[in-house]
């Protein structure tokens, strides 16, 4: 079953495809980090098919640079595939062509993806003057349809955010669902949450599945990951941080988890990578001590107008309250959203001991990246992969459905 990848970011949904069994034939992405993240990650299943994971182990224990990496174990058909442009306007033809060239004679089976979440998320809507009425990214799904009535392919999955059912009244989702029955297909969509699929994060979706009409196909039933998992068991085999820690690579503290081993997210072998802890100012960190504080004496979340008036940098209390967030490690974590990028406010380290963010590994983590997974680009960049993501256990579930239906 051959897909294609669209706004793939560094290819969560793609990776729980491929591991499904599905086979990518093209990913497209603007951001040139997730681009070089999408191209490590091919050649490491290259290498895997190969059996021959040793040299992408070496790669990551810095036995090669990247370019090495990729010239000696990639090839130029794998590169081609991932195709750094954005969608939409003159680049389709361009793209298009390349797809063609690199699909041969294979159909295309599948197309997944979901458009930049901005416009239609409440929290965009809310800081916009103009509720994001007039952001272009509105209509990115008449691109994505493009590309279906192009390939025609038996099935198409389109993740996005909540609140492209609310944005302007529900006029988008409904004109967007009207668009892509017109060009032939049916469909029909749930609003899921990631810890339903094993994933240890509250994290709620919408999955939206269409089929070619009178193809047989309907929409998937999912089943609930009924264990009563917790953030703990995904995190307390990893070393301990100081802010700004710079572990790139480092041994696991204890042995795995019975959670890390049924999901693996552990591949066995005995280091990590990308063991990052973000930098924090004095003030930061005195406000992480008393959010950590608070949450680990009564689950209580620290609100701006509690903090002492020398912490106080805005006279605003009446707006984005609960900037700082403990993330819960005995139950599941709150979303995890690019705007982790920009600061760790809203996913602080739950231990007195380590006052500091999540690191770009625990953030990986929660996401439900393996550990093998490697993010390119740096430390900002990762993180901002991170947060666009679709959990790649989520993205697996879905993929082994849809072999079932199709």
């Amino acid at each position: 079953m051959n897909f294609i990848d669209l706004f793939s970011g560094a290819g969560g949904l793609s990776e729980g495809f491929i591991k499904a069994g599905f086979n990518p034939i093209a990913h497209v992405e603007i951001d040139s980090h997730a681009c070089n993240t999408l191209e490590t990650r091919l050649v490491y299943h290259k290498l895997k098919e190969e059996n021959k994971l040793g040299n992408y182990y070496d790669y990551l224990l810095g036995k090669f640079s990247r370019e090495d990496y990729i010239s000696k174990f990639g090839d130029k058909l794998l590169s081609d595939s991932v195709l750094n442009i954005g969608i939409g306007g003159e680049n389709n033809d361009l793209i298009f062509k390349k797809i063609d060239e690199l699909a041969g004679n294979k159909e295309i089976d599948l197309i997944v993806g979901g458009p930049p979440c901005q416009a239609y998320s409440l929290v965009g809507r809310a800081r916009d003057k103009d509720g994001m009425k007039n952001d272009p990214r509105n209509h990115l799904y008449k691109e994505y349809a493009k590309f279906l009535k192009n390939y025609n392919p038996k099935v198409f999955v389109f993740e996005n955010v909540m609140g492209l059912v609310t944005a302007d009244d529900g006029k988008y989702f409904k004109n967007m669902r009207t668009y892509f029955k017109r060009i032939g297909y049916e469909l029909d969509f749930t609003i899921q949450n990631s810890a339903d699929f094993g994933v240890l994060q509250k994290r709620k979706r919408i999955i939206l599945i269409g089929w070619q009409k009178n193809s047989g196909f309907s929409y998937p039933e999912f089943e609930k990951e009924n264990k009563d998992w917790k953030v703990i068991d995904l995190l307390n085999d990893l070393k301990k941080l100081k802010p700004g820690e710079q572990n790139n690579l480092t041994k696991y503290k204890t042995d795995c988890s019975e959670y890390l081993k049924k999901f693996e997210l552990r591949n066995g072998v005995d280091f990590v990578t990308q063991h990052i802890a973000r930098p924090h100012n004095d003030r930061d960190l005195a406000i992480y001590k008393i959010a950590i504080k608070k949450w680990l004496k009564n689950e209580e979340r620290l609100k701006y107008p509690d903090l002492p008036e020398d912490l106080k940098t805005h006279k605003n209390q009446k707006s984005f309250l609960d900037r700082y967030k403990v993330v819960d490690l005995n139950g599941y974590s709150h979303t995890m959203v690019a705007h982790i990028a920009k600061d760790g406010h809203h996913y602080i380290y739950p231990d007195t001991k380590q006052v500091r963010s999540l690191s770009v590994r625990e953030a990986a983590r929660i996401q439900s990246f393996s550990d093998d997974f490697f993010f390119e680009g740096g430390r900002t960049a990762a993180f901002k992969q991170i947060g666009n993501a679709v959990p790649p256990l989520m993205a697996k579930e879905i993929a082994n459905k849809i072999l079932i239906n199709i």
